[in-house]
Parts: structure tokens; C-alpha cells; sequence
């Protein structure tokens, strides 16, 4: 998961759409597409590519999950699968994941919701979903529109892993994290590279302070990373605030040139963000409107 933690694998993207195209790099075409599938309107990829003031420009879109459905559906089972259980994941988190719909679940509006949720004997449940044996992407740009939720202890994040974590392990799979909050920070945003010799605390980072001065948790924003095959470039909304090469871990390997599949999750407390205390409101939800995967120009 996010810095600190080692990734558990093997637990037991309408407008419910999604093009999985079984991604291997950006030569992958559209012709692997089925062809029923919709992509996101004409008019809203426009305007996703007008905004950005990135040094490089999504071309095509290879795959969407927008969240649309009823309130209280279940995420689309074709893309998202679920971690369970507890035991700290590798930081000393408070949280039990679980697949149940009060912890996540479509909204009605458009939206996935990752609900945190403290329960009345004090314990905290909420939930982490991933792509693992459903979709990978190798290079593009990898993005999600997200309302992150705020508080003490609370540590929303959207990141990848490595899709050989079950046979090499990690950190030797490779992590991504495209976006991490911690509650005590509001205004700032977190960007990690893993991989060995270069894991947890040692993680090659980038951090993003909101230029307006604003909580992240108080609006929409959209966190990307354009990945190609010697470099990993970080945004949000569309502006690059990080960069971490294939020079920059030296004789360590670089362990981004595989498929990669996505996670999205709320953690409650841990090594890094601390314990909820009594500022602390329940529930927390993060909000996640969309997902989307380009190929980069």
C-alpha cells in the first residue's frame, strides 16, 4: 500500500463502462476494445485534454470506469475486486477492509464511494478495491477525479502494484502511488515510487501543496502520473509537480516496465498518519468519479 506498508497479495476501471483492453504499453489499440463498449463522451475527453498543462497530451482513451448505476450497487465486478481483513497491513492500521456496501458503493451521482466507518464498538471498518486479475495497464497515464476525505488518522489513497506481486513479492513488484493524504496535512498530497532498495521510508517521493491554499478534501481534483518506460511524471490537475527516472535509483532496478493494476482505499490510522483522535468526524468517505487510463502522445 502507500509508504510503509507492504501490500498483502492473493486476498480472499456505469457510467458503467470500461474499456479493458488488456494493456501492454502504449502500442495497445482500440481494436482490442469490444466493441459495445462506450467511451466517455466526446465533449468531456475534449475538455479532460484542453485543461491539462502537462509537457505531454493524452491521445486516446484505452479505458474508463465513470461509476455510474444505482445508489447502493456494488462497483462494476468485471473491474473491481476487494482486499478484506485487518491485521495492520504493514502499518499498524486500524481499519478492517470489507466488501460490504456501507463501505463501498455506487452513489447515484456518477461516483464510487469508499466509506470509513467507526463502528459502535469503536472499531473501524472501510474498504480497497483493485483491479488485480481484471485489468492491468503497462505506461500512459494513469488518472481519477477524486473528493479525498479529511480528519486526524484518516489516509485515503489511489496508487498501483505490480501484477506479479504473488509470484516476486514486494517491494521487488513495484509500487506506484499516485496520490496519498494524510489528515494532519490538508493541503498537501503525497507521490511515491517503491522498489527494491528504494521501499517504505526510503520511497523516491514527490509532494504537492494545493496552490490555492485549500484542503484537497474540499473539492474535486484530478491525480495522474504519466508512466513511460524511463520516467514516472506525477500530476494534479493536470500540472506536473514531480519526477522520478530510471537514472534516479541508480544500480537498484527500476521495476516499471510490466503490468501495473490499481488500487484505490481509505486506511484509518497507521505508522504515517497517526491514530484518529476526537477531532476526528466518522464516517469519512472518499468520493472517486472517475477513472481513466491514456495513451500519452
Amino acid at each position: 500500500m502507500p509508504q510503509h506498508q507492504t501490500p498483502v497479495a492473493a486476498r480472499p476501471l456505469d457510467r458503467r463502462r470500461f474499456l479493458t483492453l488488456g494493456l501492454t504499453g502504449t502500442a495497445a489499440t482500440a481494436a482490442a476494445a469490444t466493441a459495445a463498449l462506450a467511451a466517455p463522451d466526446a465533449a468531456d475527453a475534449a475538455t479532460r485534454t484542453a485543461v491539462t498543462t502537462s509537457t505531454t497530451t493524452p491521445t486516446k482513451l484505452l479505458a474508463a470506469d465513470e461509476f455510474d448505476g444505482p445508489a447502493g450497487s456494488a462497483p462494476n465486478s468485471a473491474i473491481w475486486r476487494f482486499d478484506t481483513g485487518a491485521g495492520g497491513w504493514g502499518n499498524q492500521e486500524l481499519e478492517t477492509y470489507t466488501d460490504s456496501r456501507r463501505n463501498s458503493a455506487l452513489n447515484g451521482s456518477g461516483q464510487l464511494a469508499i466509506t470509513a466507518i467507526r463502528e459502535p464498538d469503536g472499531t473501524f471498518t472501510s474498504a480497497r478495491l483493485k483491479t488485480e486479475g481484471t485489468f492491468t495497464a503497462q505506461y500512459g497515464r494513469v488518472e481519477a477525479r477524486i473528493k479525498i476525505p479529511r480528519g486526524q488518522g484518516i489516509w485515503p489513497a489511489f496508487w498501483m502494484l505490480g501484477a506479479d506481486i504473488g509470484q516476486v513479492g514486494w517491494p521487488a513488484c513495484g509500487e506506484i502511488d499516485v496520490m496519498e493524504n494524510v489528515g494532519y496535512e490538508p493541503t498537501i498530497v503525497h507521490a511515491t515510487v517503491h522498489g527494491p532498495g528504494y521501499s517504505g521510508a526510503n520511497g523516491l517521493s514527490a509532494a504537492c501543496t494545493n496552490p490555492t491554499g485549500a484542503a484537497f478534501a474540499d473539492d474535486f481534483h484530478v491525480f495522474g502520473v504519466d508512466w513511460r518506460p524511463d520516467s514516472i511524471t506525477w500530476l494534479v490537475d493536470g500540472v506536473e509537480h514531480g519526477t522520478v527516472t530510471r537514472a534516479d535509483v541508480g544500480t537498484n532496478p527500476w521495476v516499471f516496465d510490466k503490468p501495473f493494476f490499481v488500487v484505490l482505499n481509505v486506511a484509518v490510522g497507521g505508522t504515517w498518519p497517526g491514530s484518529p483522535d476526537a477531532t476526528t468526524r466518522f464516517p469519512q468517505q472518499m468520493l472517486v468519479d472517475w477513472v481513466r487510463v491514456w495513451q500519452l502522445g
